[in-house]
């Protein structure tokens, strides 16, 4: 019997005996990660999912997954001489992220797609893909890191803090994460992908990053929502916390927590946007302080890390991707919830949003921001 060294993606077999199936977006990232692999001698197949009908937004750049960057993901696939495969998954999408997207907005929520897409069409069925094409693992250009604690695979914060994404990779679960690879987590700086981009001579190593929600050019998401949802968008007040009506508007997917300027409000002091009344079609604005919240439900929790929630003590939550982190104390609930304490109330705790849990770098897990205390 031979015994195989463990390669660089942690399985027991040669790099040529390894099939990885890379999910290129035509960026920078995933085109790289594709590049790495292929030098390094592995089985490397690239595919592109198509999320939506791009012929709009094949000028637009600036946006993943749409005809430009379908094109660029091609081209690098043949700079390397890897098979490439484009997916249509735009029904899958539609459904998974752009109908959850309108219809949590329409709920008096805000939305994270890049979380829900994360979540459903690219950890769920594009995996299932890359398992039916045979392949042993699934790498993705995301900058966070994967690593074996006695024999399990947690998810740690990227080495780069200023690139890091678990935030948006909470709801991967411990089965997904046994699959896939993430191999740019532990570079220093973007500066160095890109260099690799260009010593593999692959036209997007100076690409510009994506910027927006891959199907809201310019971000604005009002109209997509009237297009998705037409009349949807009803006028109701604008109501102070103490119950005086201070205006009225035209919907309330124009408004999110936290917001102070384009209130169409005038008054002597500071006024922002505390909670969205879905049922009545209330923006409840207030004092700064009204965005203080100390406690709050999550729901549809994903543990990567039972073992530390388990153990207690004080764990630090982010409430927003750019939220620099709270410490909190964290009660696991029945039904998938968790009650989340922070030490020190903190503004705009917004529903929709994702609460996640780490341990020093590790990522214990994470929920969905609920309007309950």
């Amino acid at each position: 019997m031979v015994n195989f060294m463990r390669n660089s993606l942690g399985i027991d077999k040669n790099p040529a005996d390894t099939r990885v199936v890379v999910a290129m977006s035509g960026g920078v990232d995933s085109s790289a990660v594709a590049a790495l692999l292929h030098e390094e001698g592995y089985e490397v197949i690239g595919i592109t999912l198509q999320l939506y009908d791009h012929g709009a937004m094949v000028n637009k750049k600036g946006a993943c997954c749409a005809g430009q960057d379908i094109h660029d993901a091609r081209r690098v696939a043949e700079t390397l001489g890897i098979p490439h495969y484009v997916l249509n998954y735009e029904s899958k999408f539609k459904e998974s992220v752009m109908d959850d997207f309108v219809d949590t907005y329409l709920a008096g929520e805000t939305p994270i797609p890049c979380i829900k897409c994360n979540q459903s069409v690219k950890f769920k069925d594009l995996l299932t893909t890359a398992r039916e094409l045979g392949a042993d693992v699934m790498a993705t250009g995301h900058y966070v890191q994967r690593k074996d604690d006695s024999g399990t695979p947690h998810m740690y914060r990227a080495a780069d803090p200023a690139r890091d994404q678990s935030y948006f990779l909470f709801t991967t679960t411990r089965e997904q994460l046994d699959f896939l690879r993430f191999p740019l987590g532990h570079l220093k700086s973007k500066d160095e992908t890109r260099e690799l981009a260009a010593r593999f001579g692959l036209t997007v190593a100076d690409k510009p990053d994506s910027q927006d929600i891959c199907f809201v050019p310019s971000g604005g998401y009002a109209k997509v929502i009237e297009k998705l949802r037409p009349g949807a968008l009803e006028p109701g007040q604008v109501v102070h916390v103490d119950g005086t009506v201070m205006g009225h508007h035209e919907g309330i997917i124009n408004y999110t927590v936290g917001q102070r300027r384009g209130l169409g409000i005038s008054n002597d002091e500071p006024l922002y946007v505390v909670r969205l009344d879905a049922a009545k079609k209330q923006v409840i604005i207030g004092p700064k302080g009204a965005l203080l919240k100390q406690n709050f439900i999550m729901r549809d929790v994903n543990w990567l890390d039972e073992t530390t929630l388990q153990s207690g003590g004080e764990m630090l939550v982010k409430l927003r991707s750019a939220h620099p982190g709270a410490l909190a104390t964290i009660e696991k609930l029945e039904g998938g919830r968790a009650r989340v304490t922070l030490h020190e109330p903190q503004g705009a705790v917004s529903p929709g949003q994702a609460c996640v849990a780490y341990s020093g770098d590790r990522l214990v897990g994470g929920g969905w921001i609920t309007a309950e205390s």
